[in-house]
């Protein structure tokens, strides 16, 4: 039986007039575009529609394709142009009849289905397939067109599903192909296997070699540049597919071949998952745990499973949370200095342009809004940390220098084996540019010039390279010299020295100290200049050591009240500033700073506490003087703080005050009122004490 006799019998009661006034509209779709390549016959199908809307009735002038949507899934009205305008036409009222090969051709998805079909049935618009035309105002029709809907949904999740075990199925055999990273090639046969080139394989070799050394993606990047160097790779598509090119070496090169387990042998599937909160988006699992598929040596491999993992370490604590690799500031114990308080991480700050060095334990402050737990000047541990690194490196100097040598031997051995790749390849290039060049028939100028100057590249590209190695061969041998040896064993024999070398980078500092010390300890004993240094060697081993700090102020230090004590019964016996820093300094006392005691010291002190006049520097023959002004040696006595920062507040115009006349010089007045106010406000924590001296 004929299709228009299928259909015939329905035609009277539905097809009417203001149907035939409008258009007819004939949807044609495919899902993909590789379907528009190949189904050509479905394509044919649709548009052959045209035809039976004439049947139905309407004139040819009044029928319109809507073909905007070849290639696109219909799971959903996004990304549908030609579904969009459709509905668009219909709730203009400009559309009788919509005709598709089946009711999948318009929708996947109940929502866009049921929407469609509210609004022909609003507007009078009737709805035809190969199977009759429906009237979607009508009970029976609307039934049968929601069935078939559903039915369309249905038959989109069974087609997903069965691809998606079936691909699930080929992942767990390891069969499941994608494209293949540099270094490998798929067989016709499906078998994975190496670059059969040797220069590429030795190119990847040496990234995962060099990352080894420098632990970090920079450095491997660096190294390929200072040298010259570039990373494989094959065209993966167009005429030139399958041909082996080199490219400069990025950062995301580099992270994408530490980061894939196929490197070290391994297939892996499902690295990749939606989060619960957004499936249209895609998160990395960190951790081959979490890989849904992993089969380990299922390839060749570059290099072993534990070094992929021990990558993976060493890329995680390269962020800035962990410790990282070693930086070029001057700090020794960045990222490896813990609070002996806390037990969180010290971070490392530089004032004054660098010169400065300080630790800080910050993270309670940061979290919690709290004080932070300790802070203090870090050149004196740097100093105490570098001479216990020295003093463990000096029995294993001989090792060392030998350790040395062959590790230098090694680098100058790959560098050369580069060399002589990238000229083995120039020649091959000359070569079959000759080959190429003497096979074309001499008449065919328009060929032969072409070819003729291909290979006067090659040469040229060829004699160059080969200026370079020379150049290269002249500033570094192949193999060490005595006299290259003899340097080595001289400069290792004095470790000292070639720590403190102007050409001793701190990032190579660093790099020694971590190799080790594991982490070390850090606490204050409260405010005071003493500290306890706990170290964790590698191996295990911890040793324990006293440091002293340098504070800022007088009454950190730990027997500040026994300095000052001795201070004035030396000065009751009579001696002056002078011979009191004598006495003290042998004695064995120390500045805040960690300094022997200086006269200058000693003055400041007897000078507070109000037992040293200040002479002609301190005029007191003021005019006008009212009784709650102060000078600034008498704010300095009563606030405890130091006159230099009392004078940087008045030259800032923090605290009000005025230039009063003196006997040969104006004075600053303050009132008392006022300095106390600033001093809560800068430090709000801890009030300042008010000293009544009298």
């Amino acid at each position: 039986m004929s299709r228009s006799r299928r259909v015939s019998g329905s035609l009277p009661s539905k097809i009417e007039g203001r149907h035939l006034d409008r258009q007819a509209v004939v949807y044609v779709r495919q899902s993909t575009l590789q379907q528009v390549a190949h189904n050509k016959e479905s394509t044919a199908v649709q548009y052959a529609l045209v035809e039976r809307a004439c049947t139905l009735g309407w004139a040819r002038p009044r029928v319109a394709v809507i073909d905007d949507d070849l290639g696109c899934s219909a799971a959903s009205a996004a990304g549908r142009p030609g579904f969009q305008r459709m509905v668009a036409e219909v709730g203009l009222g400009h559309v009788g009849l919509i005709l598709g090969f089946e009711v999948s051709r318009l929708a996947r998805s109940c929502r866009d289905w049921y929407h469609l079909l509210e609004i022909c049935a609003l507007a009078g618009t009737l709805i035809g397939d190969n199977d009759g035309v429906y009237d979607p105002g009508l009970y029976n029709d609307r039934l049968l067109l929601g069935l078939k809907g559903t039915m369309s949904e249905a038959e989109l999740h069974i087609m997903r599903a069965r691809f998606e075990e079936g691909r699930w199925n080929k992942a767990e055999r390891g069969d499941f192909g994608f494209p293949m990273p540099r270094g490998f090639i798929r067989r016709p046969s499906g078998e994975v296997v190496q670059d059969p080139d040797e220069r590429a394989r030795d190119s990847l070799h040496l990234v995962f070699e060099i990352f080894e050394r420098r632990r970090s993606i920079h450095g491997v990047v660096r190294y390929f540049h200072a040298h010259g160097l570039q990373l494989p790779d094959r065209v993966r598509g167009g005429p030139a597919k399958g041909d082996l090119v080199w490219a400069p070496v990025t950062r995301n090169a580099v992270l994408k071949l530490l980061t894939s387990p196929a490197y070290a042998g391994a297939y892996a599937y499902g690295r990749q998952r939606p989060p619960p909160t957004d499936p249209s988006k895609r998160s990395r699992a960190t951790s081959p745990g979490e890989w849904q598929i992993l089969i380990k040596d299922r390839w060749p491999a570059y290099i072993d499973w534990d070094t992929f993992e021990r990558n993976q370490r060493q890329l995680k604590a390269n962020h800035s949370k962990h410790i990282g690799v070693a930086r070029g500031g001057p700090s020794l114990l960045t990222g490896i200095l813990v609070c002996g308080r806390c037990g969180s991480r010290m971070v490392t700050t530089y004032r004054n342009n660098g010169h400065s060095l300080r630790y800080e334990c910050t993270r309670r402050m940061i979290n919690r809004g709290e004080e932070h737990c300790q802070g203090f000047a870090g050149e004196t541990l740097d100093v105490l940390i570098a001479d216990l690194v020295l003093a463990a490196l000096q029995p294993g100097a001989v090792d060392v220098a030998l350790q040395l040598a062959e590790d230098v031997e090694l680098e100058r051995v790959r560098e050369h084996r580069q060399w002589e790749l990238r000229l083995e390849q120039a020649r091959y290039e000359t070569e079959r540019a000759q080959r190429q060049y003497d096979e074309v028939e001499p008449e065919n100028r328009l060929v032969a010039r072409t070819l003729e100057r291909r290979w006067e590249a090659a040469l040229q590209a060829e004699t160059q390279l080969t200026a370079e190695h020379a150049r290269f061969l002249a500033r570094q041998p192949a193999r060490l010299t005595a006299a290259d040896r003899a340097a080595i064993e001289r400069l290792v024999a004095d470790v000292p020295a070639i720590w403190r070398a102007a050409t001793t980078t701190p990032a190579e500092r660093k790099e020694i100290v971590r190799l080790m010390l594991d982490r070390v300890v850090a606490t204050v004993e409260g405010e005071t200049e003493n500290m306890e240094v706990e170290c964790h060697w590698a191996g295990g081993r911890r040793t324990r050591h006293r440091l002293r700090r340098a504070v800022r102020r007088m009454t950190q230090l730990a027997k500040h009240d026994e300095l000052f004590s001795r201070t004035t019964a030396l000065f009751a016996t009579g001696l002056r500033p002078p011979a009191i820093a004598r006495t003290l300094a042998a004695e064995g006392w120390l500045m805040p700073h960690g300094g022997l005691v200086t006269e200058k010291g000693v003055r400041s002190w007897l000078q507070r506490r109000g037992l040293l006049p200040d002479g002609r520097h301190r005029p007191t023959l003021v005019v006008e003087w009212a009784p709650d002004e102060f000078t600034v040696a008498e704010l300095s006595v009563r606030l405890g703080v130091p006159e230099g920062t009392i004078y940087r507040w008045l030259y800032k115009g923090l605290v009000p005050a005025r230039r009063a006349p003196a006997v040969s010089q104006n004075l600053w007045l303050v009132r008392l009122d006022d300095a106390l106010a600033h001093d809560q406000q800068r430090r709000p924590r801890k009030p300042t004490k008010v000293k009544h001296v009298t």
